[in-house]
């Protein structure tokens, strides 16, 4: 309904500044009502796990929907979510990019911030990394497949084969089983192949000891 408020699931994944990214059907009433006014928000929930989740923390991002041909973004959401890419590259099927404005943070009972569009995005220079992501991927998944389910083995005991490093960012790499996912974040920020190299080398090393 045009003009009406409207909730829908999605799945969402971050390019590597942050921005979410979508990957909608044109015949979803979500994709009509973006494609009438494209402002948007998406609730992201974090109180899985909470007895009481009014206690737990979510995020609402504010932001504008755009649609975008670009077959690195749309690699990066299909690696996030394997089963897409059965219909990802269906003509009615569009990648949209969320240009965040601001974000709505309830981090648990009344702990509650408005922050800037600014300060949920990662504003350095990633170019490099972000050209290097399908290789460097491609190698760890290939040729490194130890040290991923050493990395995943570190986060909380998740031990275990079949582990695949499904997008790496400036701040850390994303892991995935069989539907499950592990986020191991890097000790400082890493803007290059070369940085990134030196990170996940760093982090097999303490995730072996």
């Amino acid at each position: 309904m045009r003009g009406a408020p409207y909730a829908s699931l999605v799945l969402i994944a971050a390019d590597l500044d942050a921005s979410p990214l979508l990957l909608l059907s044109d015949l979803a009433q979500h994709s009509r009502n973006i494609a009438f006014d494209p402002r948007i928000s998406l609730l992201i929930d974090g109180t899985t796990g909470h007895r009481d989740p009014l206690t737990g923390p979510r995020l609402t991002v504010i932001g504008q929907a755009r649609a975008v041909e670009d077959p690195r973004r749309r690699a990066r959401f299909t690696a996030h979510h394997p089963s897409s890419a059965v219909y990802s590259g269906f003509s009615d099927f569009r990648l949209y990019r969320v240009a965040v404005e601001r974000g709505h943070l309830v981090a648990g009972f009344g702990r509650i911030h408005w922050i800037d569009g600014r300060n949920l995005l990662f504003a350095a220079d990633a170019a490099a990394l972000e050209a290097a992501e399908p290789e460097i991927l491609r190698h760890m998944n290939e040729h490194h497949a130890d040290a991923v389910a050493d990395y995943a083995r570190g986060l909380s005991g998740r031990a275990g084969a079949d582990w695949r490093m499904t997008g790496i960012d400036p701040e850390g790499v994303d892991l995935q089983r069989d539907g499950e996912t592990a986020r191991l974040d890097f000790p400082a920020p890493a803007l290059t192949p070369a940085a990134a190299r030196a990170a996940l080398v760093e982090l097999a090393q303490k995730a072996r000891k």
